[in-house]
């Protein structure tokens, strides 16, 4: 069922990140007077279409990662001379360049809709309140405690974990003294601490913002049931239940999922006598994890299992909610960020400061896809928004084939006065294909490495 549903959650996401790019290029087109023949959503043979009054087909195709507008263009077949004010090689490079842009732009408007959306609606979170502290970590020796909040970090405000993250992220390299301010427990005022730090992050697969520097985010107690199981694992074949408690291991009491975590994690390809209570009755089953490597060549433990959510106290709960007008500025400076974001994670990867092995492909975008959502709309539709932006980033990329790389040759036709050669550009394609191909295979052999 798991799988079912990671499937369908990536159809309906790059089906709507295809349509609005493709929909960008599209609609520009037709404002600038070009003919358009065919708009389609995925590629291969379709398997529905139907042909407007314009004389455009529009066709949903076998296979769902991708798409293309395909336009009346003299390099492609030969146009009938009563049609030649129609193609888009006869456009002016100004109408060239606005066409080829809108795809990527539309992608940004559709995160910027997304994120309104979200904040009009209001989103719920948790406090940032700081659990454990590692020993010598660089949170113990600034001095940060246990059941301090977080409310900035390098001046700039954090209002929940997912701020915090996502700066730190953004921060990947950094050396010197990271500037946190925390309001103590019991505390009226915030105070700073400098965490120093070197390398941060550099080359982490994945990157642990937080536990780089120490830092456990405070939990409320977690007990040790099931919320979810996932087909085919270690946990669904030993025939465990979501909202089962596990109750010990080999006859040891388990504590709290943390605990239980700990256990599996000990125990790859170990057989455990595990006790647990379903429907107020205990029973005892065998259970053997899987094997996971991590990058550093440490094997852990795998079941295929997570918690089931708890309750947060009240006080720590924290809406983030706009009025209609303010949540317009809201979203274009969050679509900002997200950009800048992602292009800075881009420079750094080329640089060797963020692992190559950090890229996900199809694979890794499907499971994300069903997590996301079965964990709500609201998560969802965050997801929907950056991998939206993602998409437009990379496609502004300057590699041939890419939307980047035709705008890059129309650029240097406005520069030199006269189009780039066509021998050129047969060139450059070749180029992009092979670079493309490759980014493609790598994502999709790391996605598998994910998943062994």
């Amino acid at each position: 069922m798991g799988l079912i549903q990671n499937i369908l959650a990536v159809i309906v996401v790059l089906g709507l990140l295809v349509t609005f790019h493709e929909f960008g290029h599209f609609w520009v087109a037709r404002r600038c007077g070009v003919k358009v023949l065919r708009f389609s959503v995925g590629f291969g043979k379709p398997l529905w279409s139907t042909v407007d009054r314009h004389g455009t087909e529009f066709a949903v195709a076998a296979i769902p990662l991708g798409g293309y507008v395909k336009m009346l263009d003299e390099r492609e077949a030969p146009v009938p001379e009563e049609q030649l004010d129609q193609a888009f090689n006869r456009k002016t490079v100004w109408q060239r360049i606005a066409i080829v842009a809108a795809g990527p732009i539309a992608n940004f408007l559709l995160a910027i809709v997304a994120y309104w959306a979200l904040f009009v609606a209001g989103t719920t979170t948790v406090a940032p309140v700081v659990g454990d502290i590692a020993p010598n970590s660089p949170a113990a020796e600034a001095g940060l405690s246990q059941g301090s909040e977080i409310t900035a970090i390098q001046g700039d405000a954090m209002r929940s974990w997912q701020d915090i993250n996502l700066k730190l992220v953004s921060m990947i390299g950094f050396n010197g003294d990271l500037t946190i301010e925390a309001r103590p427990e019991g505390a009226s005022s915030s105070r700073a601490y400098q965490l120093p730090v070197t390398a941060y992050m550099v080359r982490q697969d994945p990157p642990q913002p937080l536990l780089s520097l120490g830092i456990t985010p405070w939990r409320p107690a977690m007990p040790a049931v099931l919320g979810q199981v996932m087909d085919g694992q270690a946990a669904a074949q030993a025939g465990l239940q979501a909202g089962d408690r596990i109750v010990a291991f080999n006859g040891e009491p388990v504590d709290d999922w943390m605990h239980f975590v700990s256990i599996i994690r000990e125990n790859a390809g170990q057989t455990l006598s595990v006790e647990y209570q379903r429907n107020g009755e205990q029973a005892t089953l065998s259970l053997t994890p899987g094997r996971n490597t991590l990058e550093s060549g440490e094997e852990v433990g795998y079941i295929g299992a997570g918690a089931q959510p708890v309750s947060w106290p009240e006080e720590l709960q924290r809406e983030i909610r706009y009025g209609p007008i303010e949540a317009v500025g809201k979203a274009f400076s969050r679509t900002g960020e997200m950009m800048l974001l992602t292009v800075d994670a881009i420079r750094k990867m080329l640089v060797g400061l963020i692992s190559p092995s950090n890229l996900s492909g199809p694979i890794t975008i499907a499971q994300i896809s069903g997590d996301s959502a079965r964990a709500g709309m609201e998560v969802f539709v965050g997801f929907l928004a950056y991998l939206s932006i993602s998409l437009g980033v990379l496609n502004l990329l300057p590699i041939p084939v890419l939307d980047g790389g035709h705008l890059l040759y129309y650029f240097i036709e406005v520069v030199r006065g006269r189009p780039v050669s066509e021998q050129t550009q047969a060139v450059g394609l070749r180029i992009g294909l092979a670079m493309v191909g490759c980014l493609m295979l790598m994502a999709l052999y790391f996605d598998l490495m994910r998943l062994w």
